[in-house]
């Protein structure tokens, strides 16, 4: 009688322990079926796109802005900044990098009133910074000045690098082959000469067109 009750007892903890091990077998295969899947999906996942890169202006692009106000050697001082606007799409590789109408920025570097020095009045400039999609730029470019003798004798030139607007006014004061009447000398182009007119004193009219040069490398984002 005993035994059969002890084989009763055998018999229902073999059960319970072969149930068990049935269990744990189903609930790995469940998992490692489970894991499988999600291996699948994650390998089938297309891999996203890498993002545009940026636009990167080359040192010695040429930046060509409209002036949004008048700037004159008799009224503005050094260290004043002035507006102006893009004047022409700015393209990298045939894409559009800066679109025209873009706000920019400038700062007045030099600016001599007549008789303030030698008898001649100076006014040279660049740009500063670059808005472009809501985002602003510090840029540096090379100056556009323009000197005026005290006869009336009128000379406007500009810089493609940054060299010193002092050594640019000397080499005009001289009055050589260089420094000829009207001309627009180095990088860039624009009106010199109405960016020479002004009575005796030097004045760059609003509205007017002047290219500026930059002088280092400038990455846009898209």
């Amino acid at each position: 009688m005993m035994s059969k009750r002890w084989m009763m007892y055998g018999g229902t903890a073999l059960l319970l322990l072969l149930s068990g091990c049935q269990k744990s077998s189903n609930d790995a295969n469940t998992a490692a079926n489970q894991g499988s899947a999600q291996g699948q999906q994650a390998a089938q996942a297309p891999t996203p796109p890498e993002p545009p890169k940026p636009f990167v202006l080359a040192a010695g692009t040429s930046i060509p802005v409209i002036l949004s106000t008048t700037i004159n050697s008799r009224v503005n001082k050094p260290g004043e900044e002035f507006e102006a606007s893009v004047a022409a799409p700015i393209l990298v590789d045939g894409e559009e990098a800066i679109p025209k109408g873009a706000r920019a920025r400038g700062t007045i570097v030099d600016a001599k009133k007549q008789g303030a020095f030698k008898g001649e009045a100076n006014l040279a400039i660049r740009l500063s910074s670059l808005t472009v999609r809501g985002k602003e730029y510090p840029i540096t470019t090379g100056l556009y000045a323009g000197t005026e003798k005290g006869k009336g004798k009128r000379t406007a030139v500009m810089t493609g690098g940054g060299a010193a607007v002092g050594a640019l006014i000397g080499g005009l004061a001289g009055g050589g082959k260089g420094a000829a009447i009207g001309a627009a000398v180095g990088g860039g182009g624009g009106l010199a000469a109405s960016g020479a007119t002004g009575g005796k004193n030097v004045e760059f009219p609003a509205e007017s067109r002047i290219a500026f040069k930059l002088s280092n490398e400038v990455t846009i984002e898209r």
